[in-house]
């Protein structure tokens, strides 16, 4: 996957953000995360080490109020981003595309995981009816039918169970890098939607 700034403009964009006001590294983060529409959150590893550039380039200011540094734009800060105008312009428009590349991305993995459940559910079901096929054929009620029976659905509900826990831990993970955007949830509804009428199709045949 490509990055999701091109060099320099991370940097760039943090003057911007800065612009209308003094704001905490927490702030700029979730900012930065708003603007991707939750789909990407930088890390504070990311963003520290370029404020304190940015403060020893003079573009940037600190203030530091108990344990919460603030950073505020210099009048050099000022100069520079107006200067950059038509470059940071450049920024949105690829901040815009690297948001839509990333709900891609995103929606890929999910519809990976559904493809994956579906796979295994129709394999489970060919198993199942290539050993009918093999031992003979076992009356319905017989105690060979049931335990057979039994077994196959065990199987089936592990393979949701295990997928659920999958899912689970996929959202989890996203809400520690920044909060589940409405984009992201309708997108995953629509996936599962698509699932769900799959699996019905499967179990009607």
């Amino acid at each position: 996957m490509p990055p999701v700034f091109a060099h320099g403009a991370l940097r760039l964009y943090l003057l911007a953000l800065l612009e209308d006001g003094a704001k905490h590294g927490y702030d700029l983060i979730k900012a930065l995360s708003d603007r991707f529409n939750g789909t990407y959150s930088p890390s504070a590893g990311t963003i520290y080490p370029r404020l304190a550039k940015l403060e020893e380039e003079g573009l940037v200011s600190t203030q530091v109020d108990g344990r919460r540094t603030s950073y505020s734009l210099t009048d050099a800060g000022r100069r520079e981003l107006a200067n950059r105008r038509e470059e940071l312009s450049g920024v949105e428009n690829d901040i815009s595309a690297s948001v839509r590349r990333l709900a891609d991305t995103l929606r890929e993995d999910i519809g990976s995981n559904i493809r994956s459940l579906r796979e295994e559910l129709t394999s489970t079901t060919r198993q199942a009816r290539a050993e009918a096929a093999h031992h003979g054929y076992v009356k319905p009620g017989t105690s060979a039918s049931q335990a057979r029976a039994t077994a196959l659905s065990q199987a089936a509900e592990q393979l949701i169970t295990g997928f659920r826990s999958e899912l689970l831990m996929l959202v989890r993970l996203r809400k520690a890098h920044g909060e589940l955007t409405e984009t992201e949830l309708e997108s995953l509804r629509m996936i599962l939607d698509r699932a769900r009428a799959d699996a019905k199709e499967l179990f009607r045949n």
